[in-house]
Formats: C-alpha cells, structure tokens, sequence
C-alpha cells in the first residue's frame, strides 16, 4: 500500500509517527510526504523540512505566504503525480486541508484527516466545509465521531496520543521531591509555550503564586518550559515572589516526575490539562488572549468551558479563570480550595482518561485499524 502522508507541527509528527507504526504492524505499506523525526524513523523520506509548515499567527504568516502556497500547490501535484492508495493529513487545517482540496478536485484518492477540528467550541460550520474534500477523519475525543458524520464524513474515535505518553514512576516522583527538599505543597507553573501566552500570563501567574505562598510559606514553585519560550520564562519569572525551579525543555524525564510528584498545578488552557489528568494532578486554569481576540471568540464560543477535562468527563471541577476574570485573587484562592480538597478532581482525571482510551488498545494502532477499514 502507498500512502501520501503529511504533518507540519510536531505534534502532527508525533501522531504520523504512531499512525505509521501502527501500519506497518498490519500491512506492507510505503510512505512519501512530510513529516519531521518520528516519522522519518519510520520510514519517510520528507519532501522537506516538516518546519517550514510550523508557522502560526497572522505576524508570522504573512511574510511566507508565498511560499506555503508554492508547497501547498507543489504537494497537491506530487499526490496527483504518485496516486498513492490514500493521502492522510495530520492537523494544521490551513495547510493540510488546501492540498486535500486540490488533490479531492482533481481525482478520486482517498483523503483521511487526522484531528477533527473542535467544532464543538466555535466555527461549526468547518466539517461542513470540510467534507467537501475529506472523506475519514480520526478523531481525539469520544464525543467527536457524531459531528464529523453529521456534515458528510465518516468519522473513528481513535484514543488521545495522551493515553500512550510515558509517566514517572511513583519513586522517580519521590526522588524528584527529596532532591529538591520539597516539604510543603509542590506547585507546577505553566504559563504557556508560545510568547504571546508567556507575556500576558506570567506576571498574573507570578502574583497568583505569592498570594498562595503567604498561606504555604514551605510551598515550592517548579516552571517547565517550554522549548521556544525558555529564555522569556527565565526573564519574566525572575521577578515573582516566590523562588522557582525551572526545567529546561530537554530535561523531558525531569518534567514527567515534577508533573507526578506536583499537588496542584496553575496552568494555561491547552492540552496541558490532559497532560496533568493522566498524572492526576489538580489544576487550575487561567488564560487570557488579545483583547480583540478575546471579544471575537467570546461571541463565537459555544461551550461554557474550555478546560479538556471538564470536556471529556462531563464535569466543571477543573476551576477557570479566562479573559477578564484571570485575575491573581480569584486563581489564588481556587489554588488553595484544590489544595485543601482536590478529590472532585481526581476523578474526573480518573474518567477522562478512560474516556479517552487509557488502558486499551494504543491510539496509533488504533488509527491505523481505522485507515485500513477505510479504504476497505
């Protein structure tokens, strides 16, 4: 089997790689597109560099407009020109979904998109326009499959990558502590990953964390980072009132036993959230954007939450402090509420998880079923 396959973010390459895997463990099959390492380690041979793709924010678009367009048109060709059995898009729509079109308009390959766009939080009226040029979508999130079906697709539930990243061990959690002489409450800090989230979010973070440290004088404040915002954690934690560690983005097995042995955590809205429940830490949410932003997307919202966790298990534990109500008082206080009772919350991490497939079947191969009955 050829397929056509193309990611350009690193999460994207994180699901092609376990997508590929998953395909090669149940039939013959060859690969040609794009995708960055863990995808080249199975077997890909990027047409070029996955990077040149990872570009967000209009700032940011619009100097390479040209040249995205250039690729979107010169990968739509080469899919034509190769006709593989089926093209798999992985996430960033406004690549991804531009080839799929042009491939969809000029012949009749199979087109897979793997993460359904959240249509259930604002602009539904994607999967209708959508289902113009893709005919499966592998989705992340169990209450998904129903919506992509409903505007003309067939749609999988396939399990959230979450389930299948590796977690600290109980002791590597304990060590962790006993290295760092934690004795009171341990605090996780994650104020983002991208500069505008850093820069509106770490001084209200950092206010929000004194506040708590005045009632836990013992408490201890670790900051993971985020690879392309170290340097600006570093400079704007310097100034917070209480004493942080942080840990460099490539010190991976550090981060995963600071996320098993935290109390609690303040974090931004992200997928982070999921990150904390399959560690079954508690959390408090806090976020805001740019005001113009936050008044566009306060009119096009359509949940009353846009903490995952509550998503998935149904519930609104998780507390949430979003565009003017992120204010330090109101997190301060959530943080020690958790920290006293966090129970609500253990559970409904408990049933996120298992919602979105923990303990089953892992979500590449389970993709790569879902690819096969596809085309079948």
């Amino acid at each position: 089997m050829k397929v056509f396959i193309i990611a350009g973010e690193v999460s994207g390459d994180k699901l092609g790689g376990a997508l590929m895997a998953g395909l090669h463990s149940l039939t013959d099959v060859r690969f040609d597109g794009v995708g960055g390492d863990l995808m080249q380690a199975q077997g890909l041979q990027s047409r070029f560099a996955m990077e040149e793709l990872s570009v967000m924010g209009l700032a940011e678009i619009l100097p390479k407009y040209k040249a995205l367009k250039a690729r979107v048109h010169q990968m739509a060709q080469a899919v034509i020109d190769t006709k593989p059995d089926v093209l798999i898009t992985i996430d960033s729509p406004d690549f991804c979904l531009r080839v799929a079109k042009l491939v969809k308009a000029a012949t009749n390959i199979p087109t897979i998109h793997y993460v359904a766009p959240t249509v259930w939080a604002w602009r539904s009226g994607r999967a209708a326009k959508m289902a113009h040029h893709i005919d499966h979508v592998l989705a992340l999130f169990p209450f998904e499959p129903p919506l992509m079906q409903a505007a003309g697709m067939t749609c999988d539930f396939v399990g959230h990558p979450v389930v299948a990243e590796q977690i600290a061990t109980d002791a590597e959690a304990r060590a962790f502590r006993d290295k760092h002489d934690v004795t009171g409450p341990l605090i996780l800090a994650l104020p983002g990953s991208r500069k505008g989230e850093v820069t509106r979010l770490a001084e209200r973070f950092g206010e929000t964390l004194g506040q708590v440290a005045q009632a836990h004088p013992d408490a201890t404040v670790v900051v993971p980072c985020a690879a392309p915002v170290t340097t600006l954690v570093r400079e704007l934690t310097h100034s917070w009132p209480v004493t942080t560690l942080l840990i460099p983005a490539q010190a991976t097995a550090t981060k995963r036993a600071a996320f098993r042995a935290a109390d609690v955590a303040l974090a931004a809205s992200g997928t982070v959230s999921l990150e904390l429940a399959a560690n079954q830490t508690p959390m408090v949410i806090g976020y805001d954007m740019a005001w113009l932003s936050r008044i566009i997307i306060g009119r096009m919202l359509k949940v009353d939450t846009v903490t995952l966790v509550n998503l998935v298990s149904d519930t609104r534990v998780v507390p949430e402090f979003v565009g003017k109500a992120c204010q330090p008082d109101q997190m301060a206080a959530a943080l020690l509420k958790v920290l006293d009772d966090p129970s609500a919350q253990l559970d409904a991490m408990q049933l996120t998880m298992k919602r979105l497939g923990q303990g089953g079947e892992a979500p590449g191969l389970r993709a790569a079923r879902s690819v096969l009955a596809a085309l079948q």
